[in-house]
């Protein structure tokens, strides 16, 4: 498959993060000139790593750490998980991804006190920021409702 330049043509990483964006990170602007250098970085990394003699496995992992650097904490995600674990009998189903969208700009200062990174949802402090969006949520729910 030859890799073409315009942005409007993206192969299956483009495709992918388009995606894992609308999913995970929705509060953030669709940026089509991100996703199409990201897709050409995956696409690259792949190639490379294929010429170098690695595994198709080998080489398509290493393409996608490339493709979701820095993307996988979600903070959206985080909210969501919030409300479904700790509110699921307050807020029905269908109204969680709205809240979550809803609650994220106000919440942004919580989570601008955490060093927020890819590996964060496996650090200590997680819990901590957990605890800290659970209690603003009840807090929000509380004195506004869903």
């Amino acid at each position: 498959m030859k890799h073409n330049n315009q942005p409007a043509v993206l192969s299956y990483y483009g495709l992918y993060l388009r995606q894992y964006l609308k999913e995970n990170h929705p509060d953030k602007p669709v940026d089509a000139d991100f996703i199409a250098l990201r897709d050409k970085e995956a696409f690259d990394t792949f190639e490379q790593a294929r010429r170098e003699g690695r595994p198709v496995d080998g080489a398509q992992e290493l393409a996608m750490q490339t493709l979701l650097q820095g993307l996988h904490f979600s903070e959206y995600r985080t909210l969501v998980e919030v409300l479904e674990n700790e509110f699921a009998d307050i807020v029905p189903p269908e109204k969680v991804y709205p809240l979550a969208m809803k609650l994220l700009p106000e919440f942004k200062e919580i989570f601008s006190g955490y060093p927020l990174s890819d590996d964060f949802a496996h650090s200590s402090e997680y819990t901590r920021l957990y605890t800290e969006l659970t209690g603003a949520a009840a807090i929000h729910i509380d004195e506004y409702g869903i």
